[in-house]
């Protein structure tokens, strides 16, 4: 298992909050949402909505427990459902990401063309005016 924390979400790609939400609650189940909305970087709003939206289609249940200072608090625990979305989640963002990275790749290497070209006729000599 990967212990470590997604990285901060931007605030409009909710699918990627979906996927976030559910890969650290599969990793910190006992993780408050005031927690849960510090390590990834979003209001504590968008965490509670995008946390009742999983509880309500069923993907997250919730268990309470006894915090060792007396208190009550919450697990929240990954259904089969859950663990198949988190699933289909990753492959959607990964496929996403990938087309985004190749798209990327491309405009650097025409960045870099474009940079050396311009390198190259300033080396020349050549007198244009930019």
């Amino acid at each position: 298992m990967n212990d470590h924390l997604p990285l901060p979400l931007p605030d409009d790609d909710l699918e990627a909050a979906r996927l976030a939400v559910l890969k650290v609650l599969d990793q910190r189940p006992a993780m408050s949402q005031r927690e849960l909305s510090r390590a990834l970087g979003l209001s504590l709003g968008k965490t509670h909505y995008v946390l009742h939206a999983l509880l309500d289609k069923g993907l997250v249940k919730v268990r309470n427990f006894e915090r060792s200072d007396r208190k009550l608090a919450y697990a929240y625990l990954l259904t089969p459902a859950g663990i198949r979305e988190k699933l289909s989640l990753t492959r959607s963002f990964l496929a996403r990401k990938e087309v985004e990275f190749e798209a990327l790749r491309v405009t650097i290497a025409a960045l870099r063309d474009d940079l050396t070209h311009q390198t190259t006729e300033e080396a020349a000599g050549d007198g244009r005016e930019r």
